[in-house]
C-alpha cells in the first residue's frame, strides 16, 4: 500500500512537472527578426514578447487545440492555432507589413475569430484611441464609433444608442458579465469607468443568439485590461486634465504574473464641475464626482484556468433642472443629485478536457441607485441584485465543422428602501438555452444557431389603488424563439462580403409593465401596461469591405424589421400638471447603415486620410417617426505619424472634421435639431527625456467653441447647447 502510494505521488509530481510548451521566432518577410511581439494565449490570460532575435517561449499549455495570437504594431495581427499540442512544440511566424488597423480576435462573438475570419462585422476600438480622442467621457468616446451615438443629460449621464436603438433594447457586457444597474431610466447612465478597460466591442445588431433578452438591437462588449507576462511586473500613473469643467482623472495601476498565478489592481477618481457652453455660462449643477477601483486574480495550468474580478464604481451625479442659472465651479453636487454605488464580481473560468473545453461564467451586481431631491435623505432608493450564468460546451471539431451547445440565465430582485417608487419590488429570473455551428472552407465561412429563451417577471403590490405610486401585482411569463444565419466570403483577394439574418427579443421591463406616476427628469406622468408582449425583431445585414495596402473601403447596410414595438402615447388627459403618457406597441422598422473609406497614399506612409458616413431612419406601421433618432453624421480626419529624432516616438497629429446634419424626420412630442460642425484637434506621441518615458495627448473639442444643441441631448427641451470648447491634456508614465 505505501509503495502504491509513493509511485501514485511520484506520477502526479512527474504529471505537474511537465510542461507543454511552444517556442519559436517571429521575423518578418524579409526574415528580420521582430522584437516586442505580443505573444498571448487568450483563454489562459498569459502572454509573453519576443527578445531582440525575434524568440520567444510560453509554456504550461493544456494538452488540446490552443490558440495563440501574435500582435505587433504596423503588421497584420496572426491568429494561430496548434492541434494535438506535445511536450515540446516548434511554431515560427512571419508578420507582414499592415498599413491599417490591426487583425484583433474579437471576443464577444462565439468562436473568437479574428475579425478577418469572422461571419459577423464587429466594430473594435482601444480604449486608448478612444482616449486619444480628447472625450471626457467613455461614453462619449463610444459616440465616435460609426453607428453608435448617445443620449446625453449634460456629460455626467450618457447611455448608448445603436442604429437608433437605446436603453434596454442594448446589452453591456463588462468582465463576461452583462451589466444590469437599472438601465431602463432616461437619467441612468453607462455606470462604467474607462480605467481598466482595454478595448469595447460593438455588435451593430440583434444578438439575442449568445445574450438572451436585451441584446435586440445590439451589443456593448468590454474586455478588461489583460495581466503582464509571466515574471513582469509593470505600474503605471496617468492623469488627463480637461478645460471646460476645470476636471481631473487620475488612475494609478499594478499587476504582475507567476508562471500560475496572476494579479492587477487599479483605481481611478474622476472630478468634474458643471460644464460651460459656448460663449461662458455654465449649466448648473452638471458637476460630478467618480470613484472607480478594479481588481483580478487569476490562475491557470495545463488543465485548467479561472479569472476572478471585481469592480467597484461609485457616483456621484448632480442633476441639472435649472438650466443655466448658479454659476459655479464647485465640484461639490448640488440638488437634486444621485449616489449610485455599484459592485461587479466575475468568476470566468475553462476547463481543458481531450479534445474539447467548457466554459462556466458567473456574475454577480449589487447596483443601489438613490435620489435626493433636496436633503440627504434618499426620496428614492433601488437596491438592484443580479446573478448570472452562462455555461457553453464547445464539442470536438469535426473535420471543418466547429460547435458549441450552452446555457445561460439570471436572477434578479429589486427592492425599494425609500419612500418614492419609481418601480416595484421585483423578481425576474431568466432561462435560455442554444446552440451554434461555424463551418469553414477555403475563404467560406457559414455560420448558424437556434435559441430558446423564457423570462419570468413577478412584481409585489404597493400603494393604494387609484393614488398615484399604486403598482398592482404582476406574474407574466414571456418566451421566445430565435435564430441567426451568416455567410462571409472573399469574393476576391482584397474584397470581402458577409450577410448576415438574425432575430432577437427584449421582454418589457418593469417601468413599461409597471408604471403609475411622474417619472424624475421626464415631465410626463406615465402609465405601464401589464398586458405588453415581447418585442421580437428580425435584422438582415450586409458588409462589403474592399482592402489593400494603401486603401480600404466598408460599406454596411441593414433593415430591421420589429413586431410589438413598445413606446409611449399621449393619451390627451392631464394628472398633476402633467400630460398623461402610456406605454403601447406598434410594429417598427429601422433601416439605413454606415459607410467609410480610410486612404494611405504612397509614397505618403506618414498620411492617413479617414472619412465615414452614417444614416439610419425609425418609422412605426402608421408612418409615424421613432422617437430619438440619431440625426445623420459625416466624420473626416486627417492623421499624420511622425517621429522626431529619439525623444518622440510613435508621434501624431490629428484634424477632425464632424458633421451632423438636421434632424426632421422627429416624433411626435420631439421637436427638430439644427445641423452643425465641429472642429477637433489631436496631438501626442511617446516621449522619452533621458529615462524618463511617457505617453502625452494634447486634445482641443470643438475648438472653434460652437453652440450648438444634439438632437439626443434631454437637456434640448430646455434650449441648453452641449459643452463648448474643451482642451484636454493627458499623461502616461510607466513606473
Amino acid at each position: 500500500m505505501k509503495n502504491s502510494i509513493i509511485t501514485l505521488l511520484l506520477m502526479f509530481s512527474a504529471m505537474l512537472q511537465a510542461q507543454n510548451t511552444v517556442s519559436g521566432t517571429v521575423t518578418t518577410i524579409a526574415n528580420q527578426p521582430i522584437k516586442g511581439v505580443s505573444v498571448y494565449a487568450p483563454e489562459l490570460h498569459k502572454g509573453t514578447t519576443t527578445d531582440a532575435d525575434g524568440k520567444y517561449t510560453i509554456s504550461n499549455l493544456p494538452s488540446r487545440k490552443t490558440k495563440l495570437t501574435f500582435v505587433f504594431v504596423g503588421y497584420s495581427s496572426q491568429n494561430k492555432t496548434i492541434n494535438n499540442l506535445q511536450q515540446e512544440n516548434t511554431l515560427d511566424v512571419i508578420l507582414e507589413d499592415a498599413i491599417f488597423e490591426m487583425d484583433e480576435v474579437i471576443v464577444s462573438t462565439a468562436f473568437n475569430k479574428i475579425q478577418s475570419q469572422n461571419v459577423m462585422k464587429v466594430e473594435h476600438e482601444t480604449i486608448k484611441s478612444l482616449q486619444q480622442k480628447g472625450t471626457s467621457t467613455l461614453i462619449e468616446g463610444l459616440a465616435t464609433i460609426p453607428g453608435v451615438s448617445q443620449v446625453s443629460t449634460g456629460t455626467s449621464i450618457g447611455k448608448p444608442v445603436i442604429r437608433g436603438l437605446s436603453g434596454n433594447r442594448v446589452l453591456v457586457y463588462s468582465q463576461g458579465v452583462r451589466i444590469e444597474n437599472q438601465q431602463f431610466g432616461d437619467e441612468h447612465g453607462l455606470g462604467l469607468n474607462d480605467a481598466g478597460i482595454e478595448s469595447v466591442e460593438v455588435i451593430k445588431g440583434p444578438a439575442s443568439l449568445l445574450y438572451g433578452s436585451d441584446a435586440l438591437g445590439g451589443v456593448l462588449y468590454f474586455n478588461p485590461e489583460k495581466f503582464a507576462n509571466v515574471d513582469d511586473f509593470k505600474a503605471n500613473f496617468s492623469q488627463k486634465l480637461f478645460s471646460n469643467t476645470l476636471g481631473s482623472n487620475s488612475t494609478l495601476g499594478l499587476k504582475t504574473s507567476t508562471e500560475h498565478w496572476k494579479f492587477l489592481a487599479r483605481g481611478s477618481y474622476n472630478t468634474h464641475s458643471d460644464y460651460r457652453i459656448s460663449g461662458g455660462d455654465r449649466v448648473t449643477n452638471t458637476r460630478y464626482n467618480e470613484t472607480d477601483f478594479k481588481t483580478g486574480l487569476g490562475y491557470s495550468d495545463a488543465k485548467f484556468s479561472t479569472v476572478f474580478r471585481y469592480n467597484y464604481n461609485k457616483l456621484d451625479l448632480g442633476i441639472p433642472e435649472e438650466g443655466i442659472a448658479e454659476q459655479s465651479t464647485s465640484k461639490t453636487t448640488g440638488f437634486p443629485k444621485q449616489g449610485i454605488f455599484n459592485h461587479l464580481m466575475s468568476l470566468n473560468s475553462v476547463f481543458y478536457l481531450k479534445n474539447s473545453k467548457l466554459d462556466v461564467d458567473f456574475g454577480y451586481i449589487d447596483n443601489d441607485r438613490s435620489e435626493f431631491e433636496d436633503s440627504d435623505v434618499a426620496s428614492l432608493q433601488m437596491k438592484l441584485k443580479t446573478f448570472n450564468y452562462d455555461v457553453k460546451y464547445h464539442l470536438p471539431k469535426a473535420g471543418k465543422l466547429e460547435s458549441i451547445v450552452g446555457i445561460q440565465g439570471m436572477y434578479q430582485t429589486n427592492a425599494n428602501l425609500g419612500e418614492e417608487f419609481l418601480i416595484p419590488d421585483a423578481t425576474t429570473t431568466d432561462f435560455g438555452v442554444f446552440g451554434t455551428v461555424n463551418y469553414e472552407w477555403k475563404t467560406n465561412v457559414l455560420q448558424a444557431g437556434l435559441r430558446f429563451d423564457n423570462r419570468k417577471v413577478t412584481t409585489d403590490e404597493h400603494g393604494t389603488v387609484g393614488d398615484e405610486g399604486y403598482f398592482k401585482a404582476v406574474d407574466k411569463s414571456f418566451d421566445s424563439f430565435n435564430a441567426s444565419l451568416g455567410y462571409k466570403t472573399n469574393l476576391a483577394d482584397d474584397l470581402t462580403l458577409r450577410m448576415n439574418l438574425a432575430s432577437g427579443f427584449r421582454a418589457p421591463n418593469l417601468s413599461e409593465l409597471t408604471s403609475n406616476g411622474v417619472h424624475e427628469g421626464t415631465n410626463r406622468y406615465e402609465i405601464g401596461n401589464s398586458d405588453l408582449k415581447t418585442e421580437q425583431n428580425v435584422q438582415s445585414d450586409l458588409n462589403l469591405e474592399y482592402k489593400n495596402s494603401h486603401f480600404e473601403f466598408f460599406v454596411n447596410g441593414f433593415y430591421n424589421h420589429i413586431s410589438n414595438y413598445i413606446y409611449t402615447s399621449p393619451t390627451g388627459a392631464v394628472l398633476d400638471d402633467n400630460d398623461v403618457f402610456e406605454y403601447i406597441q406598434n410594429n417598427a422598422k429601422l433601416y439605413g447603415g454606415e459607410i467609410g473609406l480610410h486612404f494611405h497614399p504612397h509614397p505618403l506612409d506618414w498620411l492617413h486620410y479617414e472619412s465615414s458616413f452614417e444614416t439610419v431612419t425609425g418609422k412605426k406601421q402608421n408612418g409615424d417617426y421613432l422617437p430619438l433618432i440619431p440625426a445623420n453624421n459625416w466624420n473626416n480626419t486627417i492623421r499624420t505619424e511622425f517621429k522626431i529624432k529619439d525623444w518622440l516616438k510613435e508621434g501624431f497629429a490629428t484634424l477632425n472634421f464632424a458633421s451632423t446634419f438636421h434632424q426632421n424626420n422627429i416624433s411626435g412630442f420631439e421637436t427638430e435639431s439644427n445641423g452643425y460642425t465641429l472642429v477637433n484637434l489631436g496631438l501626442g506621441g511617446t516621449v522619452k527625456l533621458g529615462k524618463t518615458v511617457f505617453d502625452i495627448n494634447l486634445n482641443g473639442n470643438n475648438l472653434f467653441d460652437k453652440s450648438y444643441i444634439a438632437h439626443l441631448s434631454r437637456l434640448k427641451n430646455d434650449g441648453i447647447p452641449n459643452m463648448g470648447r474643451n482642451i484636454v491634456l493627458g499623461v502616461n508614465f510607466n513606473l
